[in-house]
């Protein structure tokens, strides 16, 4: 038996030992992490901290649930229907067949994508196919072409609009603390094209100048394959249309992101159901129940005062920049086994006491932790680094899974240390 003088490990610690092993064995098995996350709040809660099932679940974040299957529904039917294949066609045409312009095209478009509200992930998980369809017919470095996809994702994924922007904008605003969502929004462009431009230099990029595309400019669905040249119909305009009304009624009349992108999928089915009827089961519902999940988790974390708990710790070490760059390199870290979405709902909150002793400027710090945690993505570990391996020509999946593997690694070691030493150590932010 214990003896009852002997100290008793505190709920905080027993609470962040069970978020670490609910991310080891997220990242080990095949459990999807937002599930685990569900099943530690639930024991934690009602074993350690001895909360009712109606607190525990009252942390879910319904908000972000709504935002997220609304957007992924949305592009899923935008996949469906061709309208994404479209905006890529014409996109190609624009640059009058160039082939060092078509890897920028792949980033501009994902850019764009995420910008305006799809999930990291899924707008990965449209483009990367696509444009390793144009790598293969074009002799393009398979690696090259990965790395600006997910470089684009990251570098439209902190818009206002986005799901990256909105769970680090939400953070902060919830907290009391200075923010600007449009320093973190042109701060992740900058940073993310700046990487692509290396990218492109050490991967080969510079050999595709003197290419030009001399035959039709169009998708392929494989090597050798060409498909006819993707047109405008009906039901691509009305998709084009509700993507754009989207972008308006959230910039411009600050509705919800999440509803109205519901209502535009549920127009879009009205219109035309043969198109939609399948889209539903291409939500990214992985994607949804792992967000879900782990800010469930952190909003008992929160609740229970282990985000204080830790806060304070960082905050004590006594040299402030040192503890920024501690948190700035265990979000880059992790985010390279897991799931940058995931990461970002448990570390930003983790920051906000060290950030609230107004030792260290918080939009910098948020900012740095927000691309150091994001950049790493390329890693094959992670979400959009496992998307592009997959989307991969068979014969260049090994060599693109290594590349990919070792430039994520070393995004661990270089990210961190980059946007502490640009955004947290002059102070300016």
């Amino acid at each position: 038996m214990r003896n009852p003088s002997e100290p008793r490990m505190s709920v905080e610690i027993i609470s962040i030992l069970v978020l670490v092993a609910v991310f080891v064995l997220g990242t080990t098995l095949s459990i999807n992490m937002g599930v685990l996350a569900f099943v530690a709040a639930f024991a934690v809660g009602t074993l350690a901290a001895d909360k009712s099932a109606d607190e525990i679940v009252g942390g879910f974040p319904s908000n972000l649930f709504v935002i997220l299957v609304g957007v992924t529904y949305l592009f899923a039917i935008a996949k469906s229907n061709g309208t994404v294949d479209w905006l890529v066609s014409v996109a190609i045409r624009i640059v009058g067949g160039r082939v060092v312009a078509i890897p920028w095209i792949m980033f501009l478009i994902t850019a764009v994508l995420t910008a305006f509200g799809a999930v990291v992930p899924a707008a990965v998980a449209i483009i990367a196919p696509i444009a390793m369809g144009f790598a293969t017919r074009y002799k393009i470095s398979p690696v090259l072409m990965g790395l600006l996809v997910i470089n684009g994702a990251s570098a439209g994924g902190f818009s206002p609009l986005s799901i990256f922007g909105g769970i680090t904008n939400g953070v902060v605003e919830r907290s009391d603390l200075p923010g600007s969502p449009m320093t973190l929004f042109v701060a992740s462009f900058v940073f993310n094209l700046l990487l692509s431009v290396v990218v492109f230099v050490i991967f080969g990029g510079r050999h595709l100048v003197r290419h030009k595309v001399t035959d039709e400019i169009a998708p392929t669905s494989g090597p050798g394959t060409v498909q006819a040249p993707v047109r405008l119909d009906h039901n691509r305009i009305l998709t084009l249309v509700g993507i754009v009304g989207l972008a308006v009624g959230a910039l411009f009349f600050d509705l919800d992101v999440g509803l109205l992108s519901l209502t535009v999928v549920v127009v879009l089915t009205l219109v035309s159901p043969s198109t939609t009827r399948d889209a539903v089961d291409r939500v990214a519902w992985t994607t949804v129940l792992l967000i879900c999940g782990i800010v469930t988790y952190v909003s008992l974390l929160e609740d229970i005062g282990t985000v204080d708990y830790l806060g304070h710790g960082v905050a004590g070490i006594g040299v402030p920049l040192l503890g920024a760059l501690l948190i700035c390199l265990i979000g880059a870290a992790v985010s390279a086994f897991a799931s940058t979405t995931g990461i970002l709902g448990a570390l930003i909150p983790l920051a906000v006491p060290f950030l609230q002793t107004g030792q260290v400027g918080a939009i910098g710090l948020i900012t740095a932790l927000a691309l150091s945690s994001s950049v790493v993505d390329a890693s094959p570990f992670s979400t959009s680094g496992a998307l592009t391996v997959a989307s991969a020509p068979p014969e260049s999946r090994e060599l693109v899974f290594k590349r990919l593997m070792a430039w994520g690694f070393t995004m661990i070691a270089v990210a961190p240390l980059v946007t502490w030493l640009v955004l947290v150590v002059p102070g300016w932010l």
